[in-house]
């Protein structure tokens, strides 16, 4: 009986078909650009908190840097607010509605409910209000030059 060949498997010209395409797939994924821009990731985001009650307006912190800044608001007053921000460095982004013109402002927060508000802030200084039918002391907020990049922070999504 012969086996196709001398000292030949069959499986012999198989191994060899798969080693070839394993070789073929591997040089094909190195093919590419090589070279690729490695913009740089812009900077996380602040996380402040707001807080609206009897007595005015409170943020914290009151200092951050430049960038986009995410508020989340607190109404603990009686009376249904805006949270608005004032300043004349103002870039608003996201879920931003007008309580003046111009002044990006939460939509209307219930008493004892929360709210949010998205604003790109420049170097400057601004005022936190709250809006609507209540007449409270504003928290001021300072911000500095522009937060750096978040590169090589890891665990970001």
């Amino acid at each position: 009986m012969s086996t196709g060949g001398a000292g030949r498997t069959p499986w012999a010209g198989r191994r060899a078909g798969a080693v070839a395409v394993v070789v073929a797939v591997a040089l094909v994924a190195g093919c590419g650009a090589s070279d690729f821009p490695n913009n740089p990731r812009p900077p996380t985001p602040a996380e402040v908190t707001g807080r609206i009650d009897s007595k005015g307006v409170t943020v914290s912190p009151e200092r951050l840097r430049g960038g986009l800044v995410n508020f989340t608001v607190l109404n603990l007053s009686n009376t249904p607010v805006q949270f608005t921000i004032e300043g004349t460095n103002l870039g608003a982004s996201g879920s931003a509605n007008s309580a003046a013109p111009g002044a990006p402002a939460t939509n209307e927060i219930e008493p004892g409910g929360t709210g949010s508000l998205k604003v790109d802030l420049k170097e400057g200084r601004y005022k936190a209000t709250a809006g609507g039918n209540v007449d409270l002391q504003p928290a001021v907020i300072q911000v500095g030059p522009e937060r750096k990049t978040s590169q090589n922070q890891v665990l970001l999504p």
